[in-house]
């Protein structure tokens, strides 16, 4: 029961990252503002995440995974209840920081807990956590668009839906056991010092992993970045709930791989992951220039299978690395990669876009990440073995 309710906690709090993915076209419509805006708001959520993990990244090895975990998902309530009642631009920048904050917290303290109740098998702690993760990712969007689209209240249902679904994790992480064996007592003895802690003896063994979580969470940044654009300019479509599917399909093939190549090794995922980087980008940049929904699906799979490897296989390595008393310091210091990753496309792609256009953006951007995948795929093959 522990472990469900740590992968619940997770599954979760990574959909309400995507959540807003279908509804972002809907608040640009009401409170005008532009795609640099839009993309500032989408900074926020980084910072939040960031903030998160520099300074409150080890704070479970200090004071317990429950103590961590709750306070997390207290943020994730006040962050929805600020979306629920926003009425103006500046409450999305509060409410999606407020939302990367939780995410932060949550992701590093949620990895460490599940590597722990699992036991030795951390493959397995791995791939929990790795497919709740991108079920979260799925199933947010999916039914933020469904209820944009055919229920009432598109703004509000989806955080009412969600807001449920995190007072009942809640309940659950309540009742679950510390696995810290002798958590800190009292303010003063709690370090909040902002640092990126990997201890001296694994850092080297952690550059693969970190640098292959990068390059997987750019690429979903990247798709993340090219496909509401091209779904509204190349193709021609407006339905939220096609935004939410988009999405989902991305992040259930994420899942499916991770499932179905659990035998494969951490190794080898890792540079799978990197070499499938190059088409999925090449495809991804096709379906914009031919308009293509039927290249767009086949992109969105193939990129899901590349993320998927690559997470997957990089986060094998930091949890079979990571000393028990520094865990969710060094997940944290991973999951400072990943969110990295993810951003830059984000916002680069926004920013480009917005003086010279979203053809020439995701030109750069797919030139970028080609280059990054083919050079740590050479390095990876040559100093991984």
């Amino acid at each position: 029961m522990a472990i469900v309710a740590v992968a619940a906690m997770i599954g979760v709090m990574f959909a309400g990252s995507t959540l807003l993915t279908p509804l972002y076209i809907i608040y640009k419509q009401k409170f005008g503002f532009s795609d640099i805006t839009l993309t500032l708001i989408y900074a926020a959520y980084v910072v939040g995440n960031l903030g998160a993990l520099l300074v409150f990244g080890r704070l479970s090895d200090q004071i317990g995974r429950r103590r961590a975990a709750l306070p997390a998902l207290a943020v994730a309530v006040l962050s929805t209840l600020v979306f629920l009642f926003t009425d103006g631009t500046a409450a999305l920048f509060w409410a999606r920081a407020l939302s990367g904050l939780g995410i932060g917290v949550a992701a590093g303290t949620g990895n460490a807990w599940l590597a722990e109740l699992v036991g030795s098998d951390k493959a397995r702690a791995t791939i929990i956590s790795t497919v709740t993760n991108f079920l979260g990712l799925a199933f947010g969007p999916l039914i933020a668009g469904l209820l944009a689209q055919y229920a009432p209240w598109p703004l509000h249902l989806s955080f009412v839906v969600y807001l449920a679904a995190v007072v009942v994790v809640a309940a659950l992480i309540w009742r679950t056991g510390e696995t810290v064996a002798r958590p800190v007592r009292g303010f003063s003895k709690i370090s909040l010092r902002p640092r990126i802690g990997v201890p001296r003896a694994i850092r080297v063994k952690f550059v693969a992993p970190a640098v292959a979580g990068f390059g997987a969470m750019a690429l979903v940044g990247f798709f993340a970045a090219l496909a509401p654009s091209i779904l509204a300019q190349e193709l021609h479509e407006t339905s939220h709930a096609a935004a939410g599917a988009l999405v989902f399909e991305l992040a259930i093939v994420c899942a499916a791989t991770v499932v179905l190549t659990h035998r494969l090794s951490s190794r080898a995922a890792m540079l799978w992951g990197l070499g499938l980087m190059v088409p999925s980008v090449v495809l991804l940049v096709t379906a914009q220039m031919l308009a293509s929904m039927a290249v767009m699906i086949g992109a969105t799979a193939l990129c899901g299978v590349s993320a998927g490897l690559g997470y997957r296989g990089s986060l094998q390595v930091v949890n079979q690395i990571a000393p028990e008393d520094r865990r969710a310091e060094v997940v944290s210091s991973y999951f400072v990669c990943c969110f990295i990753g993810n951003a830059l496309p984000v916002i680069g792609v926004g920013v480009i876009s917005a003086y010279a256009g979203m053809p020439l953006a995701s030109t750069i951007f797919a030139g970028m990440i080609v280059l990054f995948a083919l050079v740590v795929l050479i390095f990876g093959v040559k100093y991984t073995r």
